[in-house]
């Protein structure tokens, strides 16, 4: 039997702190998955969900971008993923009652888990200029209200649509081409701040934005360096990847600040030797301070190229550009700077090289540990020199490996969602539609916020995530969204970006990834392209939450029609009617979807042609794999103060907060917690126990501040400190981004912790 939502907002005021854990998964997921889902679905609902998951006839997890193996296991989902999964078919409802009850001014007094907890949407929901409750409104009325505000704009500008990475290929792909026809560019999407500065440095580097391995070289490679990323909470079906690579002989090397239990000992539930012993991953742990990885790779190029035999020269001499600058810089880095900037032992940077020289073939995973640093492009660059100088891009079981962390955030970009397209996208888009699109780059998320704030953009429009909890620096984004003229959010559930809104406010209420999209055509599949350039359908077999729903694709068709009138030659109502004749056009517009129908029928779908896996054939402007010579960076630190790094709990998913727990950090009941390192508090004369402000300090002056949180003394990196977003997103100022992607600079955070009044 499911449970009802929580009516008042637990106490998080004394979270319990216990020894962390050094093992991921095993019994305790599976007790806990079940727990959750049965709390949000009931007995019943949870197998006949569960079960479909991620299954070649069966819906896409709305959860991380990780991607199936051609033999799955009838169970193919980790808990995360099905506590995702059980959050969107949850048997809660938030319908017009609820709002009836509850101002915004409540609302906007919860926290993010308890809206959340309360169940999916029902009805289209419509907040007017000057009322603190929002009341029903029917579809016809919402998508006037919509057009009433971006036909009374003075240029298309004014208008912001961004996307959140659940969006399906079709409903993007629409989206994208309802704006450009509108007459804008602004096209901001959660990859903004995420892995832009992977696609920004791989771009450049090798002519691709998007990583270049399938899971088969996972399972090939010699040796699999996982920097920047927790697997065991963000990807957790990566372990058992792992654990295959591992089995084939591959070794790998860890490098993060903090030791994470994923990476530690994987007890995989779906074996009998996961339900014991478990098997290690992690061979060599390199706890790196944070934003040392740059210095790092740096000095291991210098030591393979001082190596005789190690630089694989025809590959050098046949596919890659610029060596003889890189090779210079590389010279120049030295033991004492390196060590400083990473805070490891010279001989553990030893014994990576030696892994590295015994290895044929090398991939190279990351995430956001790697990507939101003020010097994440030539950070990531360096990595691609790494790899480049011993021919492991376009070889089997080698190459570069970014991991996405939203479902089909991948996708989003392949079909247009870009504030900054290429211009044989938007030729290819005006062969088939017959109109002129913008060609001025649009706004990324933090340009926009700057837009919003300063009143050159007065309407957002949102399909799907929840932008205001995202988004860096939380007062500033919160502002700037007061002062839109209006607020659409296309969700399926409650979330903090409905209660911080414009003068007026929409609830467009979707269905989910579970759920049946019956359309005049018949039933309909969407597609999505996985972290490795697999594209591939999602059904779902639930009945929609609601009778009052549409689906994505509906809305944009549906929007676009208003907005964009009779006239418009777009045949809108037939791309809502059946989805195939989106993907036509798609596969007309977009290189690699040749065929599109046809391939996407296929069980298990198809992967994107990538020129330097399949070819060795880098498409850059060298027409060449380019080596970078970056000056070195990493952060330096004043006296007294910590570098922070933001982070997730094991019981969340991006800003969608399950549970109050950690498991793994062995954190219960609260997450205001701040991860100190224990020689570093007491330095600073911070019990364990003690609660702390954080206090962010940049060149700007402006004091951001986040009261209120509990000292865990904790094996982190020396000089770092760890907390949770969204709580902490108030530390981090909107203009310190990082350089080239313009991504918020999330992980290294300079902070003071003073002592709390509350304490």
């Amino acid at each position: 039997m499911a449970t009802k939502p929580p009516q008042g907002d637990p106490v998080q005021d004394a979270p319990k702190v216990a020894g962390r854990k050094r093992t991921a998964a095993g019994l305790p997921a599976i007790g806990h998955t079940l727990r959750m889902a049965h709390q949000q679905m009931g007995v019943r609902r949870t197998a006949l969900t569960l079960l479909s998951v991620n299954q070649k006839d069966g819906f896409d997890c709305p959860g991380c971008a990780w991607p199936e193996p051609e033999h799955r296991h009838r169970a193919e989902f980790c808990e995360n993923g099905a506590k995702a999964v059980a959050e969107e078919a949850t048997l809660r409802r938030v319908t017009p009652e609820f709002f009836a009850a509850h101002p915004v001014s409540g609302l906007a007094r919860r926290s993010g888990y308890w809206l959340g907890q309360q169940g999916r949407l029902t009805h289209p929901m419509y907040l007017p200029e000057g009322a603190d409750h929002y009341e029903p409104v029917s579809w016809e009325r919402a998508f006037g209200i919509v057009a009433e505000e971006l036909t009374a704009l003075s240029s298309p500008d004014e208008a912001v649509f961004y996307t959140s990475g659940r969006t399906s290929n079709e409903a993007a792909f629409l989206y994208q081409l309802f704006a450009r026809k509108l007459g804008t560019n602004n096209l901001p999407d959660c990859s903004n701040m995420c892995h832009e500065s992977s696609g920004s440095a791989l771009s450049e580097t090798i002519g691709v934005g998007k990583g270049s391995v399938l899971l088969e070289d996972l399972y090939r490679a010699d040796l699999i360096v996982v920097a920047g990323q927790n697997p065991g909470t963000n990807h957790p079906r990566m372990l058992s990847a792992l654990e295959k690579a591992k089995a084939n002989g591959a070794r790998v090397v860890s490098v993060n600040p903090l030791p994470e239990a994923g990476l530690e000992r994987f007890k995989n539930p779906q074996t009998p030797k996961g339900l014991t012993a478990g098997t290690a991953l992690t061979d060599l742990f390199l706890q790196i301070r944070i934003g040392g990885d740059q210095a790092l790779f740096r000095l291991l190029n210098k030591l393979v190229l001082d190596t005789p035999g190690a630089v694989d020269e025809e590959f050098v001499r046949e596919h890659t550009h610029g060596f003889e600058e890189f090779a210079q810089a590389a010279r120049a880095a030295d033991w004492e700077s390196t060590l400083a900037a990473t805070g490891l032992a010279r001989g553990d940077v030893e014994r990576f090289l030696r892994m590295v020289l015994d290895s044929e073939r090398i991939v190279v995973c990351w995430a956001m540990g790697l990507t939101q640093h003020k010097h994440s492009v030539p950070m990531i660059r360096e990595i691609v020199n790494f790899l480049l100088l011993r021919g492991n891009i376009g070889r089997p079981g080698a190459g570069v490996c970014p991991v996405r962390g939203h479902s089909n955030v991948q996708g989003d970009r392949t079909m247009g969602i870009f504030e900054r397209p290429a211009p044989a996208f938007l030729d290819a888009l005006e062969r088939e539609f017959g109109f002129a699109p913008p060609q001025e780059h649009g706004y990324d998320v933090v340009r926009a916020i700057r837009a919003l704030r300063d009143g050159e953009a007065k309407v957002f429009f949102a399909m799907g995530g929840n932008f205001v909890s995202a988004s860096p620096d939380t007062e500033v984004t919160e502002a700037a969204m007061r002062r839109a003229r209006l607020t659409v959010h296309v969700s399926t559930k409650l979330n903090r970006s409905h209660v911080v809104t414009g003068a007026r406010a929409l609830i467009l209420p979707t269905l989910g990834r579970t759920e049946r999209d019956l359309q005049a055509g018949g039933e309909q599949f969407v597609t999505v392209e996985d972290s490795m350039g697999m594209v591939h359908a999602s059904r779902g077999r639930l009945e929609p939450a609601s009778p009052h729903l549409l689906s994505e694709p509906a809305i944009v068709c549906r929007l676009a029609r208003r907005v964009l009138g009779a006239e418009d030659d777009v045949p809108w109502e037939e791309f809502e009617k059946d989805y195939a004749a989106v993907r036509d056009r798609i596969a007309r517009v977009v290189p690699g979807f040749e065929d599109f129908n046809a391939r996407v029928a296929r069980p298990g779908g198809f992967a994107l042609p990538h020129a330097p896996r399949d070819e060795r054939r880098f498409p850059t402007a060298t027409g060449k794999a380019n080596f970078t010579a970056a000056p070195v960076e990493y952060p330096h630190l004043p006296e007294g103060r910590l570098l922070l790094q933001t982070l997730r709990s094991h019981d969340q998913y991006n800003t969608t907060v399950y549970g109050l727990d950690d498991r793994y950090r062995g954190i219960r009941n609260g997450r205001r917690v701040v991860l100190v390192n224990p020689d570093d508090a007491r330095e600073l004369k911070l019990a364990d126990g003690s609660y702390v402000d954080l206090v962010s300090e940049w060149k700007d002056g402006v004091e951001r501040r986040a009261p209120g949180f509990r000292v865990v003394h904790y094996p982190t990196a020396r000089g770092c400190a760890a907390a949770y977003y969204p709580e902490t997103n108030v530390l981090v100022p909107l203009d310190a981004t990082a350089d080239v992607s313009n991504t918020p600079a999330s992980k290294s955070v300079v902070v003071r912790l003073e002592q709390s009044a509350t304490d």
